[in-house]
């Protein structure tokens, strides 16, 4: 499935409960947590996901690094214009300097446990005064969600129930035994829509720039860099695949008709903006809000 989102712990299992058979809870949490071949990423549209560990360097490079200098922006922007500091760039730095060398030394910490060592990051914020969304915001979830856009640090062990999420923090060097380098940013985007492709495909250029929550610029060179292949919809328009999956001989063979129960995001689901292949379009608003999700 390329990825799996994780914005709700329990989606993570319920999607391969869904694709399996024998694959229950504490295998999935072995392979999360004690072999650590699946990682959470803060990664497309800001949001969470469990990456296959070699897919890391591509979404560090990539998604992540364009979630990363977003939210760099938005909170050196709040942190200025509540007063706090200044230049909220350099604070933001500063502390994220600070809460990387308390998790050096401690090795992984709740966000709480953060707050307490590090108080400078333990206030709040105001954003959007005087509208719905307004309101103050903690400033620590925050600079955690960022340092964790960056490949800094990943969400480690929970001590949580594979429903819940209460996670301890970690370095990310730590945590996998080793620092990947991460792609460049070119190379990160094609990694993705290739995999993409073998997975969704065929999918639209507005499903694939959706899906990464990127430009379409990024998106449409991304398809060349992989030679994606144009192909004809049955809906009409175009669609890209996979240069393999483009040979009539190396078609999958009909599936027999089957069902299956599907979690909050999962990511069959998310995998295209446009679904009127599978959905009829005024049923969307019912099960899909206006971000896609």
């Amino acid at each position: 499935m390329t990825v799996l989102h994780a914005t709700e712990p329990a989606s993570v299992y319920l999607s391969v409960a869904a694709r399996t058979e024998g694959v229950g809870i504490e295998k999935i949490s072995t392979v999360l947590y004690d072999e650590r071949s699946l990682v959470k990423q803060l990664a497309m549209r800001r949001t969470l996901w469990v990456f296959p560990r070699d897919l890391l360097p591509a979404a560090w490079g990539s998604v992540s690094a364009r979630v990363a200098t977003q939210e760099q922006r938005k909170i050196a922007k709040d942190v200025a214009g509540s007063g706090i500091a200044p230049d909220g760039d350099r604070w933001v730095e500063e502390s994220s300097e600070a809460i990387l060398a308390e998790l050096a030394a401690s090795g992984s910490l709740t966000t709480a446990q953060i707050k307490d060592r590090v108080p400078q990051v333990a206030g709040k914020v105001s954003i959007s005064p005087g509208t719905k969304w307004g309101g103050d915001v903690p400033l620590a979830p925050r600079l955690m969600a960022l340092l964790g856009a960056r490949g800094d640090v990943v969400r480690g062990e929970n001590s949580g129930s594979w429903r819940l999420s209460r996670i301890g923090w970690t370095p990310t060097a730590r945590w996998l035994g080793e620092s990947p380098e991460p792609t460049s940013e070119q190379e990160g985007y094609a990694e993705l829509v290739r995999r993409w492709l073998l997975t969704f495909g065929p999918g639209t250029l507005r499903d694939l720039q959706w899906w990464l929550g990127t430009t379409i610029t990024a998106a449409r060179r991304a398809l060349a860099d992989v030679g994606a292949v144009e192909v004809s919809l049955d809906a009409g328009g175009t669609g890209w695949v996979h240069p393999k999956d483009a040979d009539p001989d190396g078609r999958i063979a009909p599936v027999q008709p089957w069902a299956a129960l599907l979690p909050v995001l999962d990511p069959t689901t998310m995998g295209w903006k446009e679904r009127d292949f599978y959905l009829d379009r005024e049923d969307v608003p019912y099960l899909f809000d206006t971000n896609g999700n």
